[in-house]
């Protein structure tokens, strides 16, 4: 068993445990998974570039705790789900490489949709 997967079981018997999985409909973990992912946000709001690349241990322990929380509410959609995480983001990063070619995106932020305006 991967760590991945000794990860998503850790997660399942922390949820059976305290009979959670009643509440875990794909779309409330999506919402939460929202939540969370704002405040994770929220620690950043207001610091300049360079304050947000440069935490205090005090703010680098809340993006720890909310990056953790993002991920157990991720983790846990893609199991409600019978989604591989992995291959996801795999899937994903090669469809990326199909939108945002090297020569057209290098050193740009550009949404792939103007890529090809200019």
């Amino acid at each position: 068993m991967s760590e991945l997967e000794e990860l998503i079981e850790r997660i399942r018997r922390f949820n059976a445990e305290r009979d959670w999985a009643k509440y875990h409909s794909p779309k409330n973990l999506s919402i939460s998974l929202v939540i969370e992912a704002a405040e994770l946000a929220e620690v950043f709001q207001w610091l300049t570039e360079d304050e947000s690349r440069c935490l205090s241990d005090e703010k680098l322990a809340r993006v720890r705790e909310e990056v953790g929380d993002v991920f157990i509410y991720l983790l846990t959609i893609c199991e409600k789900l019978g989604i591989d995480p992995l291959d996801a983001a795999s899937r994903k990063l090669f469809v990326n490489g199909e939108k945002y070619p090297v020569e057209k995106s290098r050193g740009r932020s550009d949404k792939y949709t103007e890529l090809n305006r200019q």
